[in-house]
């Protein structure tokens, strides 16, 4: 195992011993940090809201970006007691559980269910609390650093969730796991590779969406629910909540499929605004091999035939 990766686990385990309370103390303040360094996630989350509540005047828009960076901070810190601590212990600080009965009766349908849980909250929490409902197949994206991949699978495979990986044989599984019945969990809002999404509404503005969800839904007839686990006020813990999918998720038609998704994760994001991933650029695509500035966000893509800043 690589050192990195054993200080990392070894970072994990001690934070782990600590209280939740805590944890998120020292992970909220990261958020003033990043924003005094005037860091990438704060530029990047500053924009999105700009965008997406444009009727925040300047100083609710500013609150929104601290407070939404101090909880992704919190999320980062959270891990210590997900990944490296007792699984149950994790679950114990589960409150409430708000609309199972769209999860149940999702279940009890027997088409396979497809999870669809954005990047809001604490959704490490809710792949552990799904594990305990039903099979449950995870899938994911291999981390850029390869080394991490064994600590990611096994943090996320504690309580028996098997996760495949994000390409061609994986989805072939997922197609398998819904026909017998499983339930299988995707993040529905993660920016698609080239030539893999189509534009969609989010939050009146367009965003190059993945299809592979509404795809999934149309070919399998699976279920389809929205859930996410929000993060409660004070340390107190967390609450999850699970919202129907319109039917038009599963249109033959991509864009009115993926449209109908995307209004699903706005309805999932208005319970707990501050606590989505705004860090994330949401609104921009570029290819692999594009340069110059990225058309939302501004930032120049440092080429990669030159040893400066295409462009300049």
């Amino acid at each position: 195992m690589p050192w990195n990766v054993r200080l990392l686990r070894w970072v994990l385990r001690l934070g782990a011993r600590l209280p939740l309370r805590v944890l998120q103390a020292v992970g909220a303040a990261l958020g003033p940090l990043a924003h005094w360094l005037g860091a990438r996630e704060y530029r990047v989350a500053k924009k999105n809201v700009e965008l997406c509540f444009p009727g925040l005047d300047a100083a609710d828009r500013a609150r929104f970006v601290d407070r939404s960076l101090s909880h992704t901070g919190r999320g980062l810190a959270e891990l210590a007691w997900l990944w490296g601590g007792d699984p149950a212990r994790a679950l114990s600080t589960i409150r409430a559980v708000h609309g199972r009965a769209h999860l149940d009766a999702a279940l009890a349908g027997g088409r396979g269910v497809l999870l669809a849980a954005p990047h809001l909250g604490q959704w490490e929490l809710l792949n552990l609390w799904l594990s305990t409902v039903a099979p449950l197949t995870i899938l994911y994206r291999v981390p850029q650093r390869a080394e991490y991949e064994p600590l990611l699978v096994g943090a996320r495979g504690a309580l028996g969730a098997e996760a495949v990986r994000a390409e061609a044989a994986g989805v072939r599984l997922l197609f398998r796991r819904l026909k017998e019945g499983r339930l299988v969990g995707i993040l529905p809002d993660q920016r698609p590779k080239g030539g893999e999404g189509v534009e969609a509404p989010f939050f009146g503005r367009p965003a190059m969406t993945m299809t592979l969800l509404c795809r999934m839904a149309h070919k399998s007839g699976a279920a389809v629910v929205f859930g996410f686990a929000e993060r409660l006020p004070r340390g107190e813990g967390f609450a999850l909540h699970f919202l129907p999918a319109e039917p038009a998720v599963a249109d033959g038609d991509p864009a009115t499929a993926v449209a109908a998704m995307n209004r699903g994760i706005e309805a999932c994001v208005r319970l707990a605004p501050e606590q989505y991933q705004w860090t994330y650029k949401r609104f921009s695509f570029r290819g692999d091999g594009d340069d110059g500035p990225d058309p939302v966000y501004g930032k120049w893509k440092r080429s990669r035939h030159a040893g400066k800043p295409a462009g300049g």
